[in-house]
């Protein structure tokens, strides 16, 4: 059955985000940026934010076990837009055609609630959603099922009639068992092949007539 709503992942799927691209501007080498976020600022630590640790906290707590590296560890919040290496080539362009053609289009976002209104003054196409599920707001995040229940709820939707699309294949299996039909996102130029054969997305010169 062709899907009727379209609902994305925004990080890696809308937004390129890495911590590297700040950390390179502030410690030597690639190989000192791979060491600090992979001993000192985590990827365990950056996700209680997402599911709604306030900045301040997380950033005194590693501070106190790091003290060394206090002034990195607080550049993670007062740097935290130079993360951003813009937006995913092509992505937002299919999102804007779909919302031309009257296609109900959501997201389901692991993000902190803090940082995830700095985004969208960045990037305007982040107000376009009809609905919109920020982990950090819910204290819920990918790939636990209670996110994507609430986000049914909340769109009125059934999830057969949806399409997933995110680039975290946990979040990929999560959703396919909870009966999403799903996209594991790797270019935007697939993404839109998915659409367009499932008849979600039509031709751009039919689009921009």
């Amino acid at each position: 059955m062709s899907p009727t709503t379209v609902v994305f992942d925004i990080g890696g799927v809308l937004i390129d985000w890495n911590p590297a691209y700040l950390y390179r501007k502030l410690l030597p080498d690639d190989a000192t940026v791979s060491k600090f976020l992979a001993e000192v600022c985590t990827p365990t630590w950056n996700e209680q934010f997402d599911a709604g640790m306030l900045f301040a906290d997380g950033i005194a707590e590693l501070t106190a076990r790091c003290p060394e590296h206090a002034e990195l560890i607080e550049a993670y919040w007062s740097r935290w837009h130079e993360m951003l290496g813009g937006e995913v080539e092509g992505t937002p362009q299919i999102l804007a055609r779909l919302k031309s053609a009257g296609v109900p289009v959501h997201a389901i976002s692991n993000w902190s609630a803090e940082t995830f209104p700095r985004a969208q003054s960045m990037f305007p196409f982040l107000n376009d959603f009809d609905v919109l599920v920020v982990s950090g707001r819910e204290r819920l995040v990918k790939p636990d099922a209670a996110i994507f229940d609430l986000f049914l709820k909340r769109a009125d939707a059934r999830a057969e009639d949806c399409i997933f699309i995110d680039d975290n294949p946990a979040n990929i299996a999560a959703a396919s068992r909870l009966g999403f039909q799903t996209e594991h996102f790797q270019t935007a130029a697939r993404l839109e092949l998915r659409l367009t054969a499932l008849g979600v997305l039509g031709p751009l010169e039919e689009i921009a007539g």
